[in-house]
């Protein structure tokens, strides 16, 4: 009984003030957008930010059309001061009068369709218009203000709870002034999003990748993930490279307000019903500065050997560069050339872009995804391996008569395609030195492709490292298992094979990235690393991720796995002389001597000249890769220039690494050409 008395008062006795009351107040939900996190250097520089952006838009209202009109004036007339567009599709302009439609066809449907006589000059219809919508000004420019948005509500249609778009990015005076002006302005809300600003332009474009609009595919992949938050289909989410990865700890959280409206549409108040939750700041381990030296040494050397810097011209395309710490793992820079535009990413591609980038094959982070022959640089791993079986010993002089017959393989020395004699007697040291492929011919063919690949595969080769980005690839290492999957009509491994795979040709094809760890374990003494591009990951709410939950969460969303391989415990003493014949490559007599003479740090380095393809598609890619102080290694540089040429043009991007991570100078260089150049055969 108590319950009917109640509900017979508020329908029956109150209901009408009820009623008036509900009638008197819409409500709607918007979102909160939650701020991206930032990406920082190691040394705290800020490198990618978000800025907060005010856009416009309008919800349907109650209001009659005086009010509705009204309120657009206000609206578009504060938008136009400030500098601000707005939608306006409307197909008449004024002053003078005239349609805008590309053909009679064209006009004559629009006219039907909008019941405007066929008859009718642009004149007479831009007042039908005027009439239609119960606009009372003279001015006819406002007139004409009025009509653009009266247009788009007619055509796009709109609803209290689906609201068209009015102008997108308006300034934050603009934002303010409208705010000030919202109690007339019916139905009108500025929506609060953030846009990504690149502070360096495409500095390390492929390492922090780049934001795009979701797609389908994208929520399908994240709802398969389980990903807690929600997404919605005009959201942008990272699509490559670190935005990608970390997308889940960049995100946050959006947020919810309320918005309480009159049935004008008049805003009467609004209120925070959830609070977003900022993203994480990621800290990378590369430092701004000597990622920036090291992407313009490249792109440098690049121009050089296509424009005839050097002594020889080659048609270079393109190329990688990777520094590491060799201590850590830590990634101190990384380039590929070419790169791209992040903020164009994050904007839209127009088609021209898009086809430019396409062609020129940007995306392709060639620092983790290309794979190359290493040529003579591989040739390090030979001589730790030989040292360490006994096959080879520091002191044992093999004597290079220039072409190796054993087993009929009939392989040449570079140098005697170039001078016809061989280098004569050598030591281990004076085979890195004048990378001397008769003397690992021999190495190799004593060694075995077993225990060959048994120490590759220490150092990394042939193997993904697991840094922390999209789509890298593991390379290819030379062996027995690898040869019937890539050559099915040639299945069987031969002594020839051998031999090759000892000078780094064969199947042989690592990335940069892999040949910079493998340079960073020969300086440091043998010892295993594990290559990082994360230095740290920042909460808003504060506190850092740890660093086992990131490598969980690195395995996880990159299907990694641990490393397990075995710990090869190589002699020190192995590592002092393949060091030392390292320090001869750029001392005087090495192949690269005249490039770092004058260098104030000690380097040891190697050249390689890997030639692939044949005829028409022939090319010669550069490699060069080094570590610094000799004394006290610090830093491992790995550089590929795809059709360089000669090892030791890509030489140059190295020594202007060192010399800003040293802070050394050099001063009065003049280029020597005339050294000898280093060439692998494929004989």
């Amino acid at each position: 009984m108590i319950i009917l008395a109640r509900l017979f008062f508020l329908q029956i006795i109150g209901g009408s003030d009820y009623r008036e009351t509900s009638n008197t107040r819409l409500s709607r939900e918007s979102k909160i957008e939650a701020t991206r996190g930032d990406f920082l250097d190691r040394n705290g520089t800020v490198l990618v930010s978000s800025e907060m952006t005010f856009s416009l838009e309008m919800y349907k209202s109650k209001a009659e059309d005086a009010d509705l009109n009204s309120s657009i004036s206000l609206m578009t007339d504060i938008l136009q001061r400030n500098g601000n567009e707005y939608v306006d599709n409307f197909p008449i302009s004024i002053e003078p009068f005239e349609f805008h439609f590309s053909s009679d066809e064209e006009l004559s449907k629009w006219k039907e369709k909008y019941k405007i006589p066929q008859e009718a000059s642009a004149e007479e219809a831009f007042y039908l218009f005027r009439d239609k919508y119960g606009i009372k000004s003279d001015d006819i420019a406002e007139i004409r203000r009025i009509l653009a948005i009266r247009y788009e509500i007619t055509t796009k249609g709109y609803s209290a709870t689906r609201s068209i778009e009015i102008s997108k990015s308006i300034s934050r005076e603009c934002a303010i002034q409208l705010d000030e002006n919202k109690l007339d302005l019916t139905g009108v809300n500025i929506i609060t999003e953030s846009n990504r600003i690149y502070y360096m332009g495409n500095l390390a474009s492929h390492i922090l990748g780049y934001m795009g609009r979701i797609s389908q595919d994208d929520l399908k992949e994240l709802e398969s993930e389980g990903d807690e938050y929600e997404y919605e289909p005009d959201d942008k989410i990272g699509q490559t490279g670190a935005e990608k990865v970390f997308e889940k700890y960049l995100r946050g959280a959006d947020g919810v307000k309320q918005i309480d409206m009159d049935v004008n549409g008049v805003v009467t108040g609004e209120y925070v019903t959830q609070e977003a939750i900022g993203g994480a700041d990621i800290v990378l381990t590369i430092d701004a500065n000597l990622q920036r030296v090291t992407e313009e040494a490249l792109a440098n050397c690049i121009n050089g050997i296509k424009t005839g810097a050097y002594s020889q011209v080659y048609d270079a395309k393109g190329g990688a560069a990777v520094v590491v710490d060799v201590n850590t793992g830590e990634i101190l820079a990384m380039a590929s050339n070419p790169d791209f535009s992040p903020a164009l990413h994050y904007n839209g591609l127009s088609t021209a872009q898009y086809n430019d980038y396409r062609d020129r094959k940007v995306w392709l982070n060639k620092a983790i995804q290309g794979a190359y022959q290493p040529g003579s640089t591989f040739k390090m791993v030979t001589a730790i391996a030989g040292l360490e079986t006994g096959k080879i010993t520091p002191t044992e002089r093999i004597n290079d008569v220039g072409v190796y017959t054993e087993d009929n393989d009939n392989a040449h020395c570079w140098y005697y395609d170039s001078y016809k004699h061989g280098h004569g007697l050598l030591n281990v040291m004076g085979a890195i030195q004048k990378s001397c492929n008769y003397y690992f011919y021999v190495a190799g063919r004593r060694i075995g492709i077993d225990e060959l690949d048994r120490y590759a595969r220490y150092f990394g080769l042939g193997s993904k490292t697991g840094i922390e980005l999209t789509g890298e690839s593991a390379g290819t290492l030379a062996s027995k298992e690898a040869k019937p999957k890539l050559h099915p009509d040639l299945p069987t491994w031969l002594p020839s094979d051998t031999i090759r795979a000892a000078i780094g040709q064969s199947d042989n094809s690592f990335t940069p990235v892999q040949m910079a760890k493998y340079i960073a374990m020969v300086a440091n003494g043998g010892h295993k690393i594990d290559l990082t591009i994360i230095k740290n990951i920042m909460l808003s709410s504060g506190g850092s991720v740890s660093r086992e939950e990131i490598n969980e969460y690195v395995n996880r969303e990159l299907n990694l796995s641990e490393d397990n391989s075995e710990d090869l415990q190589i002699n020190p003493e192995t590592i002092n002389v393949v060091k030392e014949g390292m320090r001869s490559v750029t001392e005087d007599g090495g192949t690269a001597s005249q490039t770092f003479r004058d260098l104030n740090v000690t380097v040891g380095g190697k050249t390689g000249s890997a030639e692939t393809g044949s005829g028409e598609n022939a090319n010669v890619n550069a490699w060069f890769v080094g570590f610094a102080p000799y004394e006290n290694p610090q830093i491992a540089v790995a550089v590929v220039i795809e059709n360089g040429g000669h090892g030791f043009y890509a030489g140059d991007v190295v020594k202007a690494v060192m010399q800003e991570y040293f802070g050394t100078n050099t001063q009065n260089i003049t280029e020597d050409m005339s050294v000898e150049s280093e060439m692998e055969s494929f004989n």
